[in-house]
């Protein structure tokens, strides 16, 4: 098996670069769908973030209500530090058990995660890190066109999300997605191409 560790900020088409290599045979584990996992009723980050965030954040269906979650979580620095620290070891452990159930397979394994750290390569055993990165005026651009989101909703998480130079730093590839479409299959198959060559 080859853990592969994939980042990119938000607008920088890091699903769709996860989707392009599923497409070529890895098998991909997600931690925004692992993160609605875990929030969801019964989940081991649903009762917690209730206590911490009050009965607003419910949906009339019991369900976590993403938008008035993220209202009150970005609101503040202590806020979001808290929405963190509920979430993100539960995470870290369902992935770390998904991970853990192809160890024995030969698979190509992508690990989509937004905020990757050096301490995600550590804890998860990543073999290599990937970054999808585009210009900030290209991923607000893709972000208020493709994902019909308000501006300055949009611009409020571009600025929480470190730099683009921080994100590059000690990652084992960047993926350019500043062009359209056909330019991101051409990346993606030099990518997957990366990926399949020996370690050495």
């Amino acid at each position: 098996m080859l853990a592969v560790g994939l980042t990119g900020g938000i607008g920088s088409g890091k699903s769709a670069v996860a989707d392009l290599l599923v497409e070529r045979g890895a098998v991909l584990i997600d931690a925004d769908q692992v993160a609605r996992d875990v929030v969801a009723p019964g989940g081991p980050a649903y009762q917690p973030l209730i206590d911490r965030f009050g009965p607003g954040i419910v949906a009339s269906d019991g369900t976590i209500d993403r938008p008035a979650l993220a209202a009150v979580a970005f609101a503040d620095d202590a806020a979001r530090a808290d929405l963190n620290a509920i979430t993100h070891p539960t995470i870290g452990v369902a992935m770390i058990e998904a991970l853990g159930a192809l160890a024995e397979t030969d698979r190509i394994v992508v690990l989509a995660i937004p905020l990757l750290t050096a301490m995600h390569r550590e804890t998860m055993k990543l073999d290599r890190v990937v970054v999808v990165d585009c210009p900030t005026d290209i991923a607000l651009e893709r972000l208020l066109s493709q994902r019909g989101m308000d501006r300055a909703d949009a611009e409020a998480r571009i600025r929480a999300q470190i730099s683009r130079e921080e994100r590059v730093k000690d990652v084992d590839y960047v993926l350019d997605n500043s062009g359209d479409r056909a330019r991101l299959e051409v990346e993606v198959a030099c990518l997957w191409e990366w990926l399949n060559k020996p370690m050495p």
